[in-house]
């Protein structure tokens, strides 16, 4: 490559936004600081205690058997020891929790709004560095629990105006009790467990082709990621020769869903036996939340028992994370007006006139109003035509 063009891509490199990141304009900064306002209010209104925790944590921190480093953005800190980029708000907050809240009256009810960093393959809707709100209940393994974290995930989608979108719940126990009941090993069970979080049917399919189980355990385990439905695929499930542990998932996502009813949110609620998340992470219930139009889930989450038992603070725990990203697209998808900024009142003067015009500025900006002062003199003309082509609903001039 000649000196020139290594030059210009230098030059040009500058000048762009790292591989999975992108710059927020201000129409783009006022929608999410919306969006964040309205999230905080609503998780303050459920009992939730907002909290932060670093953007950086210790690599050990983050990584465990539950969770591997492939999606990490993994630095050098202090003395060498490795630190990383927090992937997820989850496993930081059970730190957290572990370290200075463990002493706290169960259950915790913890909130969360920040910027989460993973090395991903970009595409609409998933990005290197993206946002997240979300709820973590802690200390509690009732299914009144489970149901709170999907009602408050509901009323938190409903907040954002997304009127339509479904809450599919499953329960990870379902197909890990089929597994064990069918003598499963391992390998195969982190195949099939993969190929079906991803809801690649033929491969799954071949999968199960490739066990040596009976014809009818092969079906049996085809026919997963075809029960969803409302009520009448209970129904059906209760039909099939279900083994104590599957069975005890069924139930349980049937006491959840019978409080869902409670909270008169049902409708939104989709069972929904393939969706498998990540069980080596999740122990019970799980969730996903989707929308007319986008090919991924807007939120996600589920109980997770054994995270915190890592950190030495063994409790149970539930919770969920909406994509604020995710969530605008679907805002847009729906039509939702985007929300603008307030722009009320831009003041111009002429020459010698600074002083009133600072002067009336303060008092308009007391009484609420964002008002933009000129910071050169200008002539009437000029100061109109600034106010109109920045959006400003008045102009005011000192002459």
């Amino acid at each position: 490559m000649r000196t020139e063009e290594i030059q210009m891509n230098a030059k040009n490199a500058i000048l762009e936004t790292p591989y999975g990141t992108r710059d927020l304009l201000p129409a783009d900064v006022i929608e999410m600081r919306y969006l964040d306002q309205i999230l905080s209010q609503i998780f303050s209104s459920w009992g939730y205690d907002e909290i932060a925790t670093p953007t950086i944590e210790h690599l050990e921190t983050l990584v465990s058997r539950i969770q591997e480093e492939n999606d990490l953005f993994i630095l050098s800190g202090n003395k060498n020891r490795l630190l990383a980029l927090r992937n997820e708000m989850t496993t930081p907050i059970a730190r957290l929790v572990s370290s200075r809240l463990k002493d706290l009256p169960a259950p915790l009810k913890l909130s969360y709004i920040g910027n989460v960093f993973r090395i991903e393959q970009t595409q609409e809707g998933r990005q290197c560095e993206f946002h997240q709100a979300g709820v973590e209940l802690m200390g509690c393994n009732t299914a009144a629990a489970d149901a709170e974290i999907i009602a408050l995930a509901i009323e938190a989608v409903l907040a954002c105006g997304i009127k339509e979108f479904q809450i599919h719940i499953g329960q990870v126990n379902f197909l890990k009790g089929m597994m064990t009941a069918f003598g499963i090993d391992d390998a195969h069970r982190e195949a099939l467990k993969n190929a079906m979080e991803s809801h690649d049917i033929v491969q799954t399919n071949q999968l199960i082709d490739t066990l040596a189980i009976s014809s009818a355990s092969k079906e049996l385990l085809k026919s997963i990621p075809l029960l969803n439905g409302k009520e009448d695929v209970i129904e059906h499930i209760y039909k099939l020769p279900l083994n104590q542990e599957s069975q005890h998932a069924t139930n349980n996502l049937v006491e959840i869903y019978s409080i869902l009813k409670d909270y008169h949110l049902a409708d939104y609620v989709h069972f929904d036996f393939g969706v498998i998340r990540d069980f080596h992470y999740y122990t019970g219930m799980v969730f996903e939340g989707y929308s007319p139009g986008l090919g991924f889930p807007l939120c996600g989450g589920g109980r997770y028992d054994d995270l915190l038992g890592k950190y030495g603070a063994p409790m149970p725990a539930t919770g969920f994370a909406l994509g604020m990203e995710r969530v605008i697209l679907a805002r847009k998808r729906q039509n939702v007006n985007a929300q603008m900024a307030q722009k009320d009142v831009y003041i111009g003067y002429g020459e010698g006139q600074i002083q009133s015009a600072i002067t009336r500025a303060k008092a308009l900006r007391n009484e609420g109003n964002v008002v933009e002062l000129a910071v050169v003199p200008q002539t009437k003309n000029e100061a109109a035509s600034s106010g109109k082509q920045k959006g400003y609903v008045a102009f005011e001039y000192f002459a």
